[in-house]
């Protein structure tokens, strides 16, 4: 008997994955390629959206040669993706009408007084779940309608469409401009600021608050159930599942059941607890989200803690500072010393985001001195996204009255082992990693394999679940105390930096 496998295709914040997976989970092959990062202004952050698209049609063809196997033996293709990001697109010609608005990407902040015309921003918090905030996808759409000439008239004519990285992808696999299904998922819906959380719908007076155009909007569907089928790169395979990445890790971590949750550490670092059916309103600086939606039954909702700036540090600290050479020389710096030596990195590259949700602070170093070395600021650089993450925990406790027994981590950085000590230190909780720590991706393949019916339910992909790695905490609770203190105070300080002067 033929082989059957399921494939995912993983569209990230800095490269682009497709990976195959056989019926144990396991993983069969993997493509990659990295796209550009554009910074044309100070908080500014760009995609090509059409050179993403090329990135994929290389790298599907790729995955399934490296992996040796017909398209026909792929039963099924989930499509999973960096969240947020706004694209607009011509509907005759298939091209963007201007670059990706990324959603790192901080230009509407000035914007953000003008949309609560019709609407107070709580009215806004209440309907989407989501504070008024330059994170999500409604203000950045607005921009755009804003300031690329004519593209508002063309909108209320339905000559351009509109989608976050899923649905360009959607729209390009199943045929583009000769009839590609113009499609999200309710997950990638429920960040865009224009969909009503209770109802899974696009909102009428959301979209007149943010001046949006119906006729641009693509159709809201179930994250598990049919998308049509590809025609390229590779045709014939059925794109059965589309979910945000960090629902897609959840689902990946197999957190079915409410109370379940993980963490993912990539360019961002990414909390979510499943609440079930139950829409959970934060009152601790968290969003309410969709977790998934099964075909034919009611949406799972999560709670959610973004943190924007975690890989990405490490990343400036090579790109931009000349600190290291690599990713993983990070550890190596980082561990030549026994603490910070009293230094505190807040990463406000775009603003922060939960628990606070303040757009205006800017990053800070403090507590520099003269016995501070290079080893302390990359210690200081790993202990900022273990200090963001306990905040970012703290506030999910408080929301949901269950105390944190243990973090599920996944993502590059959980590579690691530093920056895991830390996270359970200041958590004081272990912290497991699974066998299969590429979660995001493996979500995505479980998602489109339940769909198609590759396996049967979600306790056989439970039983496939294995433990890798652990990390007890070790840290007194003196030291604990201690380090929370000064964080709170570097806080403190990156958001009156931000401020205007008097």
């Amino acid at each position: 008997m033929t082989e059957r496998y399921v494939a995912a295709l993983d569209q990230g914040t800095t490269s682009t994955r497709c990976l195959v997976f056989d019926h144990q989970g396991r993983l069969v092959s993997l493509a990659q390629r990295l796209h550009r990062q554009s910074y044309p202004r100070p908080g500014w952050v760009e995609h090509d959206a059409e050179e993403i698209w090329e990135v994929v049609r290389r790298i599907v063809p790729e995955a399934l040669a490296d992996a040796g196997i017909d398209p026909s033996q792929v039963v099924a293709l989930g499509v999973t993706n960096q969240r947020e990001t706004t694209v607009v697109w011509d509907r005759a010609s298939g091209r963007p009408v201007a670059p990706a608005i990324v959603w790192q990407d901080t230009r509407t902040a000035d914007l953000l007084p003008s949309v609560c015309r019709t609407l107070t921003e709580d009215e806004i918090h209440e309907r989407t779940g989501l504070p008024l905030t330059t994170y999500f996808s409604g203000p950045k759409l607005r921009w755009l309608l804003d300031t690329v000439p004519g593209l508002q008239e063309r909108a209320e004519r339905g000559e351009v469409l509109f989608g976050t990285m899923d649905t360009w992808l959607l729209w390009n696999l199943t045929g583009g401009v000769d009839g590609g299904v113009h499609a999200t998922d309710i997950t990638n819906a429920s960040r865009t600021q224009l969909m009503n959380l209770r109802t899974g719908e696009w909102d009428d007076e959301l979209l007149a608050c943010m001046g949006v155009p119906a006729a641009m909007l693509p159709q809201i569907r179930p994250s598990v159930g049919g998308f049509g089928t590809t025609v390229d790169p590779v045709p014939g395979i059925p794109v059965a599942a589309v979910i945000g990445d960090q629902q897609a890790s959840l689902f990946g971590q197999t957190a079915f059941e409410p109370g379940d949750g993980k963490c993912t550490f990539g360019t961002g670092a990414f909390l979510l607890l499943n609440t079930g059916q139950q829409v959970v309103r934060s009152r601790h600086g968290l969003v309410t989200t969709v977790a998934h939606q099964l075909d034919g039954e009611p949406p799972v909702y999560a709670l959610e803690g973004s943190v924007a700036v975690a890989g990405a540090l490490v990343e400036w600290c090579r790109e931009s500072l000349g600190l290291i050479r690599t990713p993983a020389e990070i550890e190596t710096l980082a561990a030549s010393v026994t603490d910070n030596g009293g230094c505190y990195v807040v990463p406000a590259f775009a603003g922060l985001y939960a628990p606070h949700w303040q757009p205006q602070a800017q990053g800070v170093v403090v507590g520099l001195t003269s016995y501070v070395k290079q080893g302390h600021i990359a210690r200081a650089v790993l202990e900022a996204t273990a200090l963001q993450t306990q905040e970012v925990a703290r506030a999910m406790q408080s929301d949901s009255g269950v105390p944190l027994r243990v973090l599920a981590v996944d993502g590059g950085m959980t590579a690691n082992n530093l920056l895991m000590q830390a996270v359970a230190d200041l958590l004081d909780v272990p912290v497991v990693r699974p066998m299969m720590a590429e979660t995001v991706a493996l979500g995505a393949a479980y998602a489109a394999g339940l769909a198609s019916g590759y396996w049967p339910d979600q306790h056989v992909l439970r039983r496939q679940w294995h433990r890798a790695a652990e990390w007890r905490p070790q840290m007194t609770c003196e030291a604990r105390a201690h380090e929370l203190e000064r964080w709170s105070r570097a806080i403190e300080l990156a958001i009156a930096w931000g401020e205007p002067p008097r």
